[in-house]
């Protein structure tokens, strides 16, 4: 049976610092036994490269073995170099309204992701782009009209599964209506509940109906939702909206717990005590690795 400390590891997935593995990361990760890794654009020089450090993580010994993650969206969120494909914004296979070619985007994404090792794709977008001043999503949605996003998306999502790659929905429930990006500020939404309903929330509520396999969560204060909260570390939403509402049962992954608009509106132990009793399944530690450890010793010490 796992340990309270191996359970904890389980929470985090964590960022690399190089194209191979440092000793110091390795003892770390022995210790801390994580339950995943994301790769960025320095982790990845070329196929082999890629592959040889997705077995090293691979083979860290943990139990049940890694998440090994990646963005992998297209256009300008795009980590692998060439000879892997560099597919265009998700707006431009929104515009050919094409769902045979949205699961076709979807099945090569994951036939060349699964190629070098990595099994979940923080893909496809579910946002719908509906205000043109938005400075983090607008091209990376699929479209402005939320049963698009929805028709689109879930090919996407189907292409990823059926390659052998976890999707990842994001970012719950709706990060296109901010008009600041969330890796600098925390966005605040003053939508009525209906219009969330309306417009933002259809692509996330039909990606649970169907059973999605992960979310990701918004960086975003949504008034009408959760007054005080952004929704990472909001038990109204994630709990109350997405577990109960919605009826939600797979895994709620955290967008990256050190952009701005959590840690510099929160301490970083208040930041992860807010996630994990919201009820956020996976905590999600991009850059700073010394930061994901003593949040992990921070959530042990707590569980004592």
């Amino acid at each position: 049976m796992a340990s309270l400390r191996e359970k904890i590891g389980q929470l985090f997935i964590v960022g690399l610092q190089g194209e191979a593995l440092s000793r110091d990361e390795q003892i770390i990760i022995e210790q801390c036994g994580f339950g995943g890794f994301i790769l960025f654009g320095h982790n990845c020089r070329e196929p082999r490269q890629i592959l040889s450090l997705c077995r090293a993580l691979w083979e860290t010994g943990t139990e049940p073995p890694p998440f090994i993650a990646i963005d992998q969206e297209g256009g300008r969120v795009h980590r692998l170099p060439q000879p892997f494909t560099h597919f265009p914004p998700a707006a431009a296979l929104g515009r050919t309204g094409s769902a045979e070619l949205a699961y076709k985007v979807g099945s090569a994404t994951a036939r060349e992701l699964s190629a070098v090792g990595i099994n979940l794709n923080f893909a496809p977008v579910l946002d719908v782009n509906s205000n043109p001043r938005n400075p983090i999503i607008g091209d990376r949605s699929l479209s402005s009209e939320p049963q698009e996003v929805i028709r689109l998306g879930w090919e996407i999502v189907r292409g990823l599964r059926e390659g052998g790659v976890i999707p990842c929905g994001k970012h719950f429930p709706g990060h296109g209506d901010t008009a600041e990006d969330s890796h600098l500020a925390l966005p605040i939404v003053e939508k009525s509940v209906a219009e969330l309903k309306a417009v933002e929330l259809p692509p996330f509520v039909h990606a649970c109906r169907q059973g999605i396999e992960t979310l990701m969560t918004a960086h975003v204060v949504y008034r009408a939702l959760d007054p005080e909260f952004p929704v990472t570390l909001s038990e109204k939403i994630v709990t109350g909206l997405l577990r109960q509402d919605l009826g939600y049962d797979g895994v709620v992954v955290s967008d990256d717990m050190e952009m701005k608009a959590i840690g510099a509106n929160y301490g970083d132990e208040e930041a992860v005590e807010r996630a994990v009793r919201a009820g956020v399944d996976v905590l999600l530690y991009c850059h700073e690795l010394p930061r994901a450890v003593r949040a992990f010793e921070f959530v042990c010490a707590e569980a004592e």
